[in-house]
């Protein structure tokens, strides 16, 4: 396995519909086609389909779990890191990136988004959040994924 790959965070929400599972998937998949290293949180929804794109294309997933146990995780995740420290695993997850990408989301993926300015990662935005100062927002997986890479030093 190649874990030297850009770390590349998908954030969003545990639960979403059929339209934002599939934009997810298809921004793993660009991940890893990319060579990306996809980090999330680890568990369903965003997360799930993130991760499952990004193994469909033969890319490798990490699940920052909030819980205690590995079981946790959703099935498409590579490497599952147990830290049981519930939201704020919400910290590591975004330290542990070179770069963010939001996809649609709650109040969890708005923690990620304002804890990933306040360490300066470069957020991206696709269908999330509107209107967030310096958040660099794109229309489509394509656009996400490319904006995310190009602003890697």
């Amino acid at each position: 396995m190649d874990f030297l790959g850009r770390r590349i965070g998908i954030i969003g929400a545990g639960l979403c519909n059929d339209e934002i599972y599939q934009t997810a998937r298809t921004v793993g998949s660009l991940v890893a086609a990319r060579g990306g290293l996809l980090y999330c949180g680890g568990l369903g929804g965003v997360m799930e389909a993130a991760c499952r794109g990004a193994r469909e294309a033969g890319g490798n997933t990490v699940g920052i779990l909030p819980g205690s146990k590995a079981s946790d995780a959703n099935k498409f995740v590579t490497i599952p890191v147990v830290t049981g420290m519930s939201h704020a695993r919400n910290v590591v997850l975004v330290r542990s990136c070179e770069a963010l990408i939001a996809i649609s989301g709650s109040h969890g993926t708005l923690s990620e988004i304002a804890l990933g300015l306040k360490m300066w990662k470069p957020v991206i935005g696709l269908e999330t959040w509107p209107g967030i100062r310096d958040v660099h927002y794109v229309e489509t997986p394509e656009e996400a994924v490319e904006k995310a890479f190009s602003l890697l030093p």
